[in-house]
C-alpha cells in the first residue's frame, strides 16, 4: 500500500467515526430537548389552538376525581351582568313597629314577669304596679307581640306615666339605614331592588329602597336611603351591613361564575376542563356582579370550567408543579 492510499484510508476512517458519533450525539439532543418540552408543557406558559394565552399549566383529574372534590363543571355561555351599587348601613329596629311601654298611673313595681330579650305576645302581663292614688295593683300588659328590647323597671321601683317601663319591638321586620354618598345620589330611588348581603355565606335577603331623605348629613356628607326587610332573626339591630342596589343589567358574550376565578402565577385564569384535564386560561376580565363576571377574552362560549371549588384544581396543579421540580 502507497504511502498516498494509507492517508486516504486514514481520512476516511475518521470521517465515518466522526460522522457517527455526531449523529448520535444529535439523536441525543434531540431526544433530551423533546422531554424537556414535554415536561414543561403542562407547567409553563404558551397559547392553544384558538390563540388563547394558557395561564401556566395543566393538570390531570379524573371525573371520579372531580366527582370526589365536588368541583361543579359549568359551561361559559351569554348571560346578562347585573350591575349595582354597594352601600354601607346599619340595621335599626323598625319603629312603626317598637312601643314604648309606661304605666297608666304613677306607683309601685311590686313584680316583675319578663326580662329583657324575652319573646311576648300582645296582652302579656309584663309586670304588676301599685297605684299611689288607689292603692290597687294593676297589670301592665303588652300592646303588641315582640321581643323586649329594654326593660327599666325594677321591682320595689317608682314608675310613671312620664318614663316607658318596657320597649317591645316587633323584630320580624327591620330597617336598613343606608349612607349613599353625593355622587351616587341620582342612583338611588325608592322602589329600587336591594340586597342586603350576609356575613354567614347564606343567601342574601332581597327588599327595596322605602325612603331616600331629601337632607344630608353635614358630617359625613351622605344622605340616608332606608329600605324595610323581613327577618328571620339572621338580621340583628345594630350591626353594620353591606347591600348592593341593583342598577342596571349589561348583556355579556361570556360569563362565568366568580367562584371560578383563581391566581396562578399572578395572572387571573380559569380552569377550563379538556379531556380528562383542566387547563389553566389567562382570562381578561369585564363588568362583574354578586354572582358572574363578564370575560372580554381568554374563554369562548361553551368552553366547559370549574366553578365551585375551583380552587382545588389549583392546589393540584401546585402538587404536580412540585412534583415536577423535583
Amino acid at each position: 500500500m502507497t504511502r498516498t492510499r494509507r492517508y486516504l484510508m486514514i481520512a476516511l476512517v475518521t470521517g465515518l467515526s466522526l460522522a457517527l458519533t455526531g449523529g448520535i450525539s444529535y439523536l441525543m439532543l434531540r431526544a433530551s430537548g423533546s422531554s424537556r418540552l414535554i415536561a414543561s408543557k403542562g407547567h409553563g406558559p404558551g397559547t392553544d389552538e384558538h390563540g388563547h394565552k394558557d395561564g401556566g399549566g395543566k393538570v390531570k383529574m379524573t371525573d371520579a376525581q372531580v366527582a370526589a372534590a365536588s368541583i361543579e363543571l359549568l359551561s361559559a355561555d351569554a348571560g346578562r351582568i347585573q350591575e349595582s351599587l354597594r352601600l354601607n348601613g346599619m340595621i335599626q329596629p323598625n319603629q312603626e313597629a317598637v312601643v314604648q311601654v309606661s304605666p297608666r298611673f304613677p306607683g309601685v313595681i311590686r313584680e316583675v314577669r319578663r326580662r329583657l330579650g324575652d319573646e311576648v305576645k300582645a296582652g302579656d302581663v309584663l309586670a304588676t304596679v301599685e297605684s299611689n292614688q288607689s292603692l290597687t295593683v294593676y297589670d301592665l300588659k303588652a300592646p303588641i307581640s315582640g321581643t323586649i328590647i329594654e326593660r327599666n323597671a325594677a321591682r320595689g321601683e317608682y314608675v310613671s306615666e312620664q318614663k316607658s317601663a318596657f320597649v317591645v319591638a316587633d323584630l320580624t321586620s327591620v330597617w336598613i339605614d343606608l349612607s349613599v354618598y353625593r355622587r351616587d345620589f341620582p342612583k338611588v330611588h325608592i322602589g329600587d331592588k336591594v340586597l342586603i348581603e350576609m356575613d354567614d355565606g347564606t343567601d342574601p335577603v332581597a327588599t327595596r329602597i322605602t325612603y331616600v331623605s331629601p337632607i344630608g348629613s353635614s358630617d359625613t356628607q351622605t344622605a340616608l336611603a332606608r329600605a324595610v326587610a323581613p327577618n328571620d332573626n339572621r338580621l340583628r339591630p345594630g350591626l353594620f351591613v353591606t347591600a348592593r342596589l341593583l342598577l342596571n343589567s349589561k348583556p355579556a358574550d361570556v360569563v362565568v361564575k366568580l367562584s371560578a376565578l383563581q391566581t396562578v402565577d399572578g395572572k387571573t385564569v380559569v380552569f377550563v376542563r379538556n379531556g380528562d384535564q383542566f387547563e389553566a386560561r389567562e382570562v381578561e376580565l369585564g363588568v362583574r356582579d354578586g354572582e358572574h363576571v363578564e370575560i372580554l377574552f381568554g374563554l369562548l362560549a361553551g368552553d366547559r370550567y370549574a366553578g365551585r371549588n375551583s380552587f382545588v384544581v389549583k392546589a393540584e396543579l401546585a402538587k404536580a408543579g412540585a412534583t415536577h421540580e423535583h
